[in-house]
């Protein structure tokens, strides 16, 4: 055998290994729970030609970014915590990008099918990207910061790097800020509302998720269907997933965290 030969063999192997292994992290975990066939069913539409985002929000970038963050979809000590979680981040997220028409029979099936702000009018140039739509410049350097990435430098990164555009929404998922929970800590049961909270209405549940991601706009202003699409999302995926509900879907009569 040539050394040449050798080596090809030697890389071939290498490559394999890699794959293997790439194979088996995404069939542990929120791998496990959000297969690629799942992920699929989820996002029937993300790739329409009438998305804008079509072709870069891709299972393999999905996984990749959660895989950068143990407890996401992992830590609930159950595994219906596990899928309800799962379940309300691509609730949210979904609703943050969405294509669907209201009212429209398949109205909660085109989540992802926008990667930026239509109108780039919000704190430009740190206007909504990716997921969760990240937004001002503030969410930007403390994203940035938590990954290791010049997102204030290159907000682009956050519509043109599809891992990167996932960590930022996972980041933002995982961390309380300031009096606002972590969205993980609240789909999980673990938020306890302090006496301020409970007089503004902020009880636990799928509603105050709403309410720390937007409430400034969609919460304490009663029934309104910004609020709704991100119910019949999340409803759509617990139905999908398995998962219970849980209590207070909405945040109609709550006050927002800055009030």
């Amino acid at each position: 055998m040539t050394t040449a030969r050798f080596l090809q063999l030697v890389a071939c192997a290498a490559a394999l290994l890699l794959a293997v292994a790439a194979g088996g992290a995404a069939a542990q975990g929120v791998g496990s729970i959000i297969t690629r066939a799942v992920f699929n069913s989820m996002l029937p539409n993300r790739d329409n030609s009438l998305c804008p985002a079509r072709g870069f929000y891709t299972y393999d970038a999905f996984i990749t970014a959660a895989n950068s963050f143990p407890g996401f979809g992992t830590s609930g000590g159950n595994a219906e915590l596990n899928r309800r979680e799962l379940a309300a981040f691509f609730g949210q997220t979904s609703h943050e990008t969405t294509g669907g028409t209201r009212g429209a029979a398949d109205q909660f099936q085109w989540g992802y099918c926008f990667k930026e702000e239509i109108s780039k009018a919000t704190s430009p140039p740190y206007y909504g990207r990716g997921p969760i739509q990240l937004t001002g410049k503030s969410n930007y350097q403390a994203a940035g910061n938590a990954l290791g990435e010049d997102l204030v430098g290159n907000p682009d990164l956050v519509s043109t790097n599809a891992v990167i555009s996932f960590k930022t929404a996972i980041w933002f998922w995982m961390t309380a800020q300031g009096n606002k929970p972590s969205c993980h800590d609240v789909i999980l049961g673990r938020w306890t509302p302090t006496v301020a909270d409970t007089r503004a209405g902020r009880v636990p549940g799928y509603g105050v998720i709403t309410n720390i991601i937007n409430g400034g706009i969609e919460c304490g202003v009663g029934r309104n269907d910004a609020n709704e699409d991100r119910i019949g999302y999340y409803k759509r995926y617990c139905d999908m997933l398995g998962a219970g509900y849980g209590n207070n879907l909405d945040c109609y009569n709550q006050r927002n965290f800055a009030s």
